[in-house]
């Protein structure tokens, strides 16, 4: 029971280690300790605000990122559109073109068909007359006294002349 008994000496030499390593602690420890501390709490409070600085400058970034996305779709749209209207116009241009081939075409087709048919139309007239002279010729040389005669002659030749 000696042990649960305080001492008076046991007690002091206690209590002026107590006190001396208190003092100790405080000169030596609590000062590099607290020091930290609030530089901690300093490098905390930096951070904070350099994470809400990022933070509000993320936000700028996306929007100006969202605005320049709306600028491109923009110009897209526009430079659709502009590619559109210049195919219609192109194939539009291209259409009118060929039409207007096309009339030239057939206009040029019927003025050659007009010509040919003349031309053949000249060319039968002239064989016409060529087969009337031969006919009439042949006619002649032959003095004939009866209708009937120079009708059967005439139907001879006829059949004896070869169109070409």
């Amino acid at each position: 029971m000696e042990l649960l008994k305080p001492e008076l000496g046991l007690m002091f030499w206690t209590t002026l280690l107590f006190l001396l390593l208190l003092f100790i602690l405080k000169k030596f420890a609590w000062s590099p300790i607290l020091s930290m501390l609030k530089e901690r709490e300093e490098g905390i409070a930096t951070a904070l605000q350099s994470a809400e600085k990022a933070r509000a400058e993320m936000a700028l970034l996306n929007a100006d990122n969202q605005r320049i996305l709306n600028e491109a779709k923009e110009e897209k749209a526009k430079i659709l559109k502009e590619a559109r209207e210049t195919y219609d116009k192109i194939v539009g241009e291209a259409s009118g073109k060929a039409k207007d081939e096309a009339a030239r075409l057939l206009a040029e087709a019927k003025r050659d068909i007009d010509n040919q048919k003349n031309a053949a139309m000249i060319e039968i007239k002239n064989q016409i007359g060529v087969l009337a002279t031969s006919v009439a010729e042949k006619m002649i040389r032959k003095e004939l006294k009866k209708d009937g005669e120079q009708m059967n002659y005439l139907n001879q030749l006829v059949g004896e002349i070869k169109l070409n």
